[in-house]
């Protein structure tokens, strides 16, 4: 069993987690904010892009964890709706060179965004166990 487990200290980290991460899927009430505790945890079903070349479709149990996060806002996700799904698309961050702290935006299918005011960036992806296989394989309509 292959397990992935990426951890992020800067934004060119970060941009490899977000490339595992892309299209992955959970529940509203499987994202858990901490704020005692600086951290916000996703659960999510990974789609296995590392497998994608192949003849394999996978999605994998995984979970994305950003810790120093200092507050979050999110926009056009229900929160009273905690079985809704969400889709994943990108991570991002935005800071200065000078300055380690920033913002990390999570945007999701159909509108919905988190942003993480952050001390820094210190974000982990760490699959959590077996994958299983899938008949889709994620595409998106570029126009």
């Amino acid at each position: 069993m292959d397990m992935l487990k990426l951890a992020a200290l800067d934004a060119e980290d970060l941009k490899v987690i977000a490339a595992h991460a892309q299209d992955a899927v959970g529940k509203v009430g499987d994202i858990v904010w901490r704020p005692a505790e600086h951290r916000l945890t996703l659960e999510l079903n990974r789609y296995a892009w590392e497998k994608a070349g192949g003849r394999s479709k996978e999605r994998r149990r995984s979970l994305l964890h950003f810790a120093r996060v200092e507050a979050v806002k999110s926009a056009h996700i229900r929160r009273d709706f905690p079985d809704a799904i969400v889709s994943l698309l990108t991570i991002r961050f935005e800071g200065r060179d000078d300055d380690p702290s920033g913002q990390v935006f999570l945007e999701f299918a159909g509108g919905g965004s988190m942003r993480l005011d952050v001390e820094c960036i210190e974000a982990s992806l760490t699959d959590l166990g077996a994958a299983w296989s899938t008949e889709h394989q994620p595409a998106h309509d570029l126009d």
